[in-house]
């Protein structure tokens, strides 16, 4: 009787350590995954890799999982990447990627045993190009298995068993050797934005609306021109000297065909006592105010009762009467 005792509890025991040992040895490792979100890849345990099989060093990116069975990539897509521009995808939307280490002349792979665990190869069968795509650049290169590997312009292809949702590309620039593929094949990459048009050049004096004052003159830069009430024009003489120039600088010289909108009556040069040459309108010497820092100022507006904007036809913008 103890003995059949002893036999039931060893034999009782010998089961809850077999069970207690299945639940805890299941690792979990990634694979890829196709759009139906079903892993792909052997069913069989998975195993961790090591730092020394996935480090920096070998040039490829740490993912857990047994190798990747095959899987056809169907109808191949291009997808709009802002950061990397247009990157190739399967019919599943995963991203294919190409290695620094293979050759594309002639197509050689590089990526073998735990290199491909973590990069699966994508089958050349079943293979159709992406729309607006040249057909012609698919092809295929046979690994040392003996198996047929897609390749895009001679460079073999990859998925990666870190992307495990369509669109995703944690495998760009892993190691500094894989990158997401172009539909030529050649490394994705975003296209630099094209320069913004350089602005229209404005006339050396022309109009400007400003919400306030109505029609007023403006220089070339935009800068709001101004006339000086202590001035006069017949004889033509400028007020403004020494420290003055300093605040209201003149507006040079500018040719009538360089105008835009303004009254040409009076338009001439007029040379001051200094040796300076300034533009009058309708004989009267004009002036940009140092006071304004941007286009559309119009700081010098009214400054001592004496500063003010010039309309089109050459007069003072609301200055008393």
């Amino acid at each position: 009787m103890t003995t059949w005792r002893s036999a039931s509890l060893a034999a009782a025991a010998a089961a809850v350590l077999a069970l207690t040992a299945t639940g805890c040895g299941q690792d979990k490792g990634s694979s890829y995954a196709g759009g139906n979100g079903q892993p792909v890849g052997n069913a069989g345990a998975a195993q961790q890799p090591t730092d020394n099989a996935y480090g920096a060093g070998g040039g490829y990116g740490q993912a857990g999982g047994a190798e990747s069975a095959a899987k056809p990539a169907g109808q191949l897509t291009v997808s709009d990447s802002k950061d990397l521009g247009k990157v190739v995808t399967d019919s599943a939307g995963f991203t294919l990627y190409r290695f620094d280490k293979d050759t594309a002349n002639p197509a050689k792979t590089n990526c073998e045993g735990d290199c491909a665990k973590a990069w699966p190869a994508v089958p050349a069968d079943g293979v159709s190009a992406a729309a607006g795509t040249d057909a012609s650049k698919l092809g295929s290169v046979t690994r040392a298995d003996g198996s047929k590997q897609l390749t895009i312009g001679g460079w073999p292809m990859y998925r990666y068993a870190k992307d495990t949702n369509p669109g995703d590309t944690n495998g760009q620039n892993v190691g500094g050797t894989w990158h997401a593929a172009a539909p030529d094949g050649k490394k994705a990459q975003a296209q630099a934005e094209a320069p913004a048009p350089a602005a229209a050049a404005m006339p050396g004096l022309s109009v400007r609306k400003d919400a306030k004052l109505g029609d007023v003159i403006v220089d070339a830069r935009g800068m709001t021109v101004y006339r000086f009430k202590k001035d006069s024009a017949w004889p033509m003489k400028s007020a403004c000297t020494g420290a003055c120039l300093e605040k209201w600088p003149v507006v040079a010289p500018v040719e009538k065909n360089d105008t835009k909108g303004i009254a040409l009556k009076g338009f001439v040069t007029f040379n001051r006592p200094d040796g300076v040459k300034q533009q009058s309108i309708t004989c009267w010497p004009v002036y940009t105010f140092a006071g304004d820092a941007k286009p559309g100022d119009t700081n010098g507006q009214g400054v001592g009762g004496t500063w003010y904007a010039v309309s089109p036809e050459g007069k003072l913008v609301g200055a008393p009467k």
